[in-house]
């Protein structure tokens, strides 16, 4: 259904499922998933053991894959598959956040949405934020703008100076896809914002983004997380809390300067999941806090980024 989108248009170059539903029953549906991935253009395969594939994808870390199909009466290529796999670079050094963004700026109104009422109007705010879309989810913005912010939405490459001239009272980096280290337009420009002490807040890609402004450096991960059940520890308040994952680098915790430190870690791998400047009005978490699926145990990150602006004011 369209309420629940998350994005402008489908990000994904395939999808893999079990099954296949073909007689859907939710009182929200309003669009069977084979007509949605048509009309989207998404390629997906259905009737595959995936719970076998995820032990493998456990165990030997990210695989390339390919989905092929063959016209009636013809045979599929199975070796010029593999082939076409194989010959996949990986995402190291691949930067996405640039081809999954917005070109221009808009300005977003929307809330949080209700089961008795749907969406709710947030035209009007008290704090002026402006979203850099690396690929953001619009749930992201709707929990902003329930807090009382007025956004504006820039593309990935918009220049530090062209923020300022905005006159923001913060500024949030976006979730997105990709490497972030090739992203050195965004890493300048995050640079310079946080300098000018303007509260800033990054999610997922937006928090290694953060990071690697900061002097800190990224790795790959060999088995990524991706989720909507992975404990993490907020080492500030000792709390374990259950987030929503889906990332394949992380920040490398013995690289970052002295005006970092760690505040939160996943207690499946010890990999980190947020930091905060320790000079600057300026922090990250690397799950998604604003769910969507998913739980909202991380959702007081969102009330920080106010009080931040709150302080600044």
């Amino acid at each position: 259904n369209a309420e629940d989108v998350e994005s402008k248009r489908v990000h994904a170059a395939g999808l893999v499922i079990r099954d296949l539903p073909i007689l859907p029953s939710n009182f929200r549906m309003s669009q069977r998933l084979d007509a949605y991935l048509k009309a989207e253009n998404v390629v997906a395969i259905a009737g595959l053991d995936t719970r076998k594939l995820t032990r493998v994808l456990r165990e030997k870390g990210a695989q390339a894959g390919c989905i092929v199909t063959a016209a009636a009466g013809e045979t599929l290529n199975a070796e010029a598959a593999v082939a076409q796999a194989r010959a996949f670079p990986g995402l190291a050094g691949m930067d996405l956040a640039k081809v999954v963004s917005v070109t221009e700026r808009y300005e977003w109104k929307q809330g949080e949405w209700a089961l008795e009422g749907g969406y709710t109007d947030r035209a009007d705010g008290r704090f002026h934020v402006v979203a850099y879309d690396f690929g953001v989810k619009y749930n992201i913005l709707r929990m902003l703008a329930e807090r009382g912010c007025r956004l504006t939405v820039v593309p990935a490459q918009t220049p530090a100076s062209e923020v300022f001239a905005l006159k923001p009272d913060g500024v949030f980096l976006s979730n997105g896809p990709g490497d972030p280290e090739p992203c050195d337009y965004a890493i300048d420009a995050i640079r310079e914002i946080v300098a000018s002490r303007t509260p800033t807040f990054g999610i997922c890609l937006g928090h290694q983004l953060l990071a690697l402004a900061s002097g800190a450096k990224t790795m790959k991960m060999s088995t990524g997380h991706h989720g909507a059940n992975h404990p993490v520890k907020d080492l500030d308040t000792g709390k374990v809390l259950i987030t929503s994952q889906n990332h394949g680098f992380a920040v490398d915790p013995a690289t970052m300067p002295a005006n970092l430190r760690v505040t939160h870690v996943s207690l499946f791998d010890g990999t980190n999941q947020g930091i905060a400047r320790t000079d600057v009005p300026a922090f990250s978490f690397q799950g998604h806090p604003e769910a969507s699926p998913g739980p909202h145990d991380v959702a007081y990150l969102f009330d920080r980024f106010i009080g931040l602006m709150e302080a600044a004011k």
